[in-house]
């Protein structure tokens, strides 16, 4: 029979939560990276686009192992957010940064496809009539980058809500506080008679993150026809 717990909609509410925030945090950072991939000179960008792509073939834990390193309360980081009383560890806030850094480097290659796909006689035309750099970036690249932003924020986004490895190392797995639906599924599957509601958060997850691809899917179609008219 399905049915849900408190701790289960807890934890349904609490991912949708930390994807949420995680995807509209990195969006900007995962363009500003983009453009720098895509369309700057500077030098290292192979060593940046390396570096972007890390979390890609890392295992989840170690990248949630190094931000803890990085953000604990003996961190060179975590220290200098506990002196304003910012406590990532053990802390839902934790999991979105967990998250959104999972999740960056597919919205970081969804944009950087976008921006790539742009016509170079439009940024030619645009600074032979006299646009600064930053006219051409508000007025060409973000327009025509934007179906591509919101393909890699629907990634970024179904990543953030299968995310595990990372936010079990940074936040733990506290019931009612910092349990997201992977991280329920684990504690139901390690508990005797857990198997039911295990699968009942499955299927929750599992529809969840078919219609976020449902939706990035219908409105590309759409985007995609209103260009071609």
């Amino acid at each position: 029979m399905f049915e849900l717990s408190p701790h289960d909609l807890f934890a349904i509410t609490l991912s949708a939560q930390v994807a949420t925030i995680a995807t509209l945090l990195s969006l900007p950072v995962g363009f500003g990276l983009a453009w720098l991939l895509v369309f700057s000179r500077i030098p290292g960008k192979s060593f940046l686009d390396g570096l972007i792509n890390l979390p890609l073939v890392l295992p989840p834990v170690v990248v949630g192992y190094l931000l803890l390193l990085t953000f604990g309360r003996n961190g060179w980081l975590g220290g200098v957010l506990s002196q304003f009383n910012i406590q990532l560890i053990f802390s839902w806030k934790g999991a979105v940064l967990a998250s959104g850094l999972i999740g960056l480097p597919l919205m970081v290659r969804s944009i950087r496809i976008g921006m790539e796909q742009i016509d170079p006689h439009l940024l030619h035309a645009a600074r032979t009539l006299g646009a600064t750099n930053l006219g051409t970036l508000l007025t060409i690249v973000l327009p025509l980058s934007l179906p591509a932003m919101f393909s890699g924020a629907t990634l970024s986004f179904a990543r953030s809500l299968g995310e595990f490895g990372a936010t079990m190392i940074l936040v733990g797995n506290i019931p009612g506080q910092t349990q997201t639906i992977p991280l329920a599924i684990y504690d139901y599957s390690n508990t005797p008679g857990g198997e039911t509601q295990a699968l009942n958060l499955c299927l929750v997850s599992i529809t969840l993150s078919y219609l976020v691809l449902l939706i990035n899917e219908k409105t590309l179609r759409r985007v995609r026809s209103r260009q071609s008219v």
